[in-house]
């Protein structure tokens, strides 16, 4: 099973509170066929210098660094680029993978010829304690469910690229996985869910309640400029999404 090279992409911007964390996330995999790519949007605090520390014991750990400011659409892009295996993740700089997450989701994706997968994920507080929350994954779930709802966790993702082909993700400044996820929908039937939390999400300070207004923004847009969905459709997707957005945070 460790025959398949996973790329992993996490874009970095001043990420020294907890990089490190994410990085023996990954090293702790039961599946260690992997090579992270670490994408420095042009960090101001000691991002590189923690990496660096990392890199120079372990082989798999790469760093790029942007020429300029760019965002996370241009960063994880750049990881895309850049890597080598079959199969492509994701990981934000602040989250935590369960040391099973790449077995258990290759196993299920190999075994059954699937090409796009999500996991379950634990809310995880700043200090990282677990909490009992957990955001649990369908199944599977289609373009058209994905529309109405917000389940599918940047870094619980896993692709094949050998099944979904190349891609690169939309050029828009905030929720470019989402429209991602819905690009790939279009040509792919489902993406399938893994029951188990295999991630853990950390919440920093007050980014839950801060962000719900920038999130309804950037899904309507989504909706509205990157599917050029009419206004109608869009209204009424839109009121399934925060339906489910307010249920998963129950």
């Amino acid at each position: 099973m460790n025959e398949y090279l996973v790329s992993i992409i996490t874009p970095v911007y001043n990420a020294e509170r907890f990089v490190s964390e994410t990085i023996e996330s990954i090293q702790n995999q039961t599946y260690d066929n992997w090579e992270l790519l670490l994408v420095d949007d042009c960090s101001k605090d000691e991002s590189y210098k923690i990496i660096n520390k990392y890199m120079k014991n372990d082989d798999r750990i790469k760093y790029i660094k942007l020429d300029k400011n760019s965002g996370a659409a241009v960063s994880r892009n750049t990881g895309i680029k850049n890597a080598k295996g079959r199969f492509i993740a994701f990981v934000d700089s602040d989250d935590l993978w369960e040391p099973e997450k790449l077995e258990k989701q290759i196993s299920y994706m190999i075994d059954n010829k699937i090409g796009f997968t999500f996991t379950s994920y634990r809310y995880m507080k700043e200090d990282g304690t677990k909490t009992n929350k957990i955001a649990k994954a369908p199944n599977k779930i289609n373009y058209n469910g994905l529309l109405k709802n917000t389940i599918i966790g940047c870094s619980t993702v896993l692709l094949d690229r050998d099944i979904i082909g190349d891609f690169t993700m939309p050029l828009v400044k905030k929720g470019q996985d989402t429209a991602t996820w819905l690009m790939i929908l279009r040509n792919q039937d489902y993406a399938y869910g893994i029951e188990e939390a295999l991630v853990n999400y950390r919440i920093v300070g007050n980014s839950l309640s801060s962000n719900k207004i920038k999130a309804l923004k950037r899904t309507w847009n989504t909706y509205r400029n990157v599917e050029n969905i009419g206004f109608l459709k869009s209204s009424y997707v839109f009121c399934f999404y925060v339906y489910n957005a307010i249920k998963k945070r129950i």
